[in-house]
């Protein structure tokens, strides 16, 4: 078991802190939003790593009953997301401390990021926060609530100079289930290019090649399909200027095959002779 609780010092815990069956305590930096959950809701830990259901809520913690983890168990580090796909979550778009990084932002920012947007209000509500008519806003679409609005979401944010979207796989796999993702991300990039929106495609692109110098074959097929977007975004790790080499000579072939949602059905050079496999580049 895992006891959330409201305590933004707490952080998370290693399994090892399990003493005598007494839950790990994990820390939640937004303390409100432990007021909102309730017993039967899920709840995933680490960009889905760990799952669990809520078998008790009550103020400032919250009893999560483990129910999916990798064999032998995982190691749950600090600073990790938590994810709460069923709970209705009705906090401020924008806490105290957002409103006075946002004042520092305003004078020294180009963009601002909207984490977790959810509905038009919090859009409204960053808008009115800046007060800043020149910023461009980018929202970050990493949840249920988020998807389901963004016709509005993006009408909103379109009142400001330049607005851009972000689609966090991460986060939106674990939201709306991985058997989902492929058939959200298309849609989300559809009516992006319908409202002329600049597209960030984000999480664990080449993250293999960039921690360990070799992708593999599946994130290497992923990162080609990032030519749709406007924008690839790309992990820190040691081999992580290999890894923006590899990207941009993927995206360069796949440019000629495809731009944004449309296939570019051109003229195949390919099998006029010579190595097939090295002719297209």
């Amino acid at each position: 078991h895992v006891l959330l609780v409201g305590d933004a010092d707490a952080g998370a815990s290693d399994a090892s802190t399990d003493v005598d069956g007494a839950p790990v305590r994990v820390g939640c930096t937004l303390p409100e939003a432990l007021l909102h959950l309730q017993p039967g809701e899920r709840v995933w830990l680490d960009d889905g790593k760990i799952g669990g259901v809520i078998r008790r809520a009550s103020p400032g913690e919250v009893l999560v009953e483990i129910t999916s983890a990798r064999d032998g168990g995982e190691h749950l580090a600090s600073d990790k997301g938590i994810n709460l796909p069923d709970s209705v979550i009705d906090v401020p778009a924008l806490t105290d401390k957002d409103r006075a990084d946002l004042a520092f932002a305003a004078r020294h920012a180009d963009a601002i990021g909207l984490s977790f947007v959810r509905r038009e209000d919090d859009v409204r509500m960053l808008r009115e926060a800046l007060g800043a008519g020149h910023l461009g806003i980018v929202l970050k679409i990493e949840n249920r609530v988020a998807f389901e609005h963004l016709p509005g979401l993006l009408l909103e944010a379109m009142r400001s100079p330049s607005v851009g979207l972000m689609i966090a796989r991460g986060d939106l796999a674990v939201e709306i289930g991985y058997e989902r993702l492929a058939e959200v991300q298309e849609e989300i990039l559809w009516i992006a290019e319908a409202a002329h929106v600049p597209v960030i495609w984000a999480t664990q692109v080449l993250e293999t090649m960039a921690k360990t110098g070799q992708p593999s074959r599946a994130e290497v097929t992923d990162a080609a399909m990032g030519v749709r977007a406007e924008c690839v975004m790309l992990n820190k790790g040691p081999h992580i200027l290999e890894a923006i080499g590899l990207l941009d000579d993927i995206l360069t072939r796949m440019a000629r095959h495809q731009h944004k949602k449309r296939t570019m059905l051109r003229q195949l050079h390919s099998w006029h002779g010579g190595d097939a496999a090295d002719r297209e580049g």
